[in-house]
């Protein structure tokens, strides 16, 4: 066996939801809020959701983000908008949804959710820039100064149970192929081991609303200066869940980011070091949570498509051996700030 069992999810879902989003779709949806478009529609890069540039009539293209049905909760969405509007609110430069004449952000288009935001240019930041490192820590700063004045009440929250431990049962019971289910329990077994003792021994440490998904690209580079977009993820988290993605590299590179991004962030918020010891446990359960993301969402026609190397026997050695790769970082000293 060198794929899914059973049978039935080898199989991409011909007649799923997002099958109906076709470009009088999208365009209807951004018309029936009262602009008025040019026919032209461009499928943008994205796979939880699907997001399209519009053409308007003597404007700015807008974008039109739609929804994956029955993930989020329209509570749990208007939670992610408000958190926007509070950041922008400060004048921080995020990429927040547009209002429309009733004051609603989260719109509906038949059985679709969806929104609509101003087109924000930009390339994806260099994270070997210690300058543009220093100059996010600032940004990064002000979010949380922000994200610590109240709480999400109705988006989840980041742990080892919904992020490991689910995770590795999902793949265990159903994708992982036969010739590799020994290898992956072994591996899987003592890091979701090592992340529960890590989390024991650092202890209770300030969760906050962050934006949850912190890399290359969702932040937008223009004129020396960063815009955060798609929080798409935001749910309540350490601190360092919005740091550690920016970190790569042997250690002494690493240590080299982690001081740019603190002299910025510590301008703004004070930072809890022993978060520091969560960097690789953190990176890990990544890795555990879009191995099975990647399952679930097998049967959406894109998956198969663009993530044609997934589910192969070569994905599940490789990925294997990246796992254990991250037991032997688990074990290393964490990295300590200047």
């Amino acid at each position: 066996m060198s794929g899914l069992e059973p049978k039935d999810k080898l199989m991409p879902d011909t007649h799923h939801p997002f099958q109906k989003l076709t470009p009088s779709f999208v365009l209807d949806a951004v018309e029936n809020q009262g602009f008025y478009c040019d026919r032209r529609v461009f499928a943008l890069n994205s796979y939880e959701n699907r997001v399209y540039q519009v053409g308007i009539e003597e404007g700015e293209p807008l974008i039109a983000k739609f929804y994956r049905p029955d993930r989020w909760s329209s509570e749990q969405i208007l939670e992610e908008h408000d958190f926007c509007f509070e950041l922008a609110g400060h004048e921080l430069p995020v990429v927040a949804p547009i209002k429309n004449s009733s004051g609603e952000s989260l719109l509906h288009h038949k059985e679709f959710m969806f929104a609509i935001y101003r087109r924000q240019g930009g390339h994806a930041p260099e994270f070997d820039n210690l300058d543009n490192l220093k100059i996010l820590g600032r940004l990064l700063g002000r979010i949380h100064g922000i994200g610590t004045v109240s709480a999400f009440k109705h988006r989840p929250a980041l742990d080892s149970r919904s992020f490991g431990h689910d995770s590795v049962k999902l793949i265990d019971e159903s994708f992982i192929p036969d010739e590799y289910r020994a290898s992956y329990r072994a591996v899987t077994e003592q890091l979701l081991e090592a992340i529960d003792t890590i989390l024991g021994e650092v202890g209770p440490v300030r969760q906050i609303r962050t934006h949850g998904d912190c890399h290359a690209g969702n932040i937008l580079w223009r004129d020396n200066a960063p815009h955060f977009v798609d929080f798409d993820d935001a749910r309540t988290a350490p601190a360092v869940q919005d740091l550690w993605m920016m970190l790569s590299g042997d250690r002494p590179r690493q240590l080299a980011q982690l001081d740019s991004l603190m002299s910025g962030y510590q301008e703004f918020c004070d930072f809890d070091t022993r978060e520091l010891r969560l960097v690789e446990p953190l990176r890990t359960l990544r890795m555990l949570h879009y191995s099975a993301w990647l399952a679930r969402r097998w049967q959406d026609p894109v998956f198969p498509h663009t993530f044609f190397w997934f589910n192969t026997t070569r994905y599940w050695g490789e990925h294997i051996l990246e796992l254990r790769e991250q037991l032997s970082a688990l074990a290393e000293p964490a990295l300590e700030t200047a």
